[in-house]
């Protein structure tokens, strides 16, 4: 049995402005870089659905692919949703925060 350790990251954290390899070492608030990232994500996804469906065009229409298909689109719209979720709701607690403030 392993025994997982956390460590202390009771300090405080900068938000303004974070460093993305992504956008070339440029700043950019978090907010843009989880958007980045859930782009990122989905691009990815996209291409795994593109390399299927060509597959598919080049005569792999196999019920074993065409499942796999399947599986990856609704994948994809798993992971639209919850982008699309995710970043309205952190957008709305920054409005928040913001009026707060």
């Amino acid at each position: 049995m392993s025994t997982l350790n956390f460590q202390n990251v009771s300090g405080a954290i900068q938000t303004s402005a974070v460093g993305n390899v992504a956008n070339g070492g440029k700043k950019s608030t978090w907010y843009e870089a989880l958007a980045n990232a859930w782009g990122q994500s989905l691009d990815g996804q996209a291409g795994q659905l593109e390399s299927l469906a060509q597959q598919i065009n080049e005569g792999d229409d196999k019920p074993s692919t065409l499942t796999m298909l399947s599986a990856e689109s609704a994948k994809m719209q798993f992971m639209a949703t919850s982008s699309s979720s995710s970043l309205t709701s952190v957008g709305q607690a920054l409005e928040t925060m913001a009026r707060k403030g």
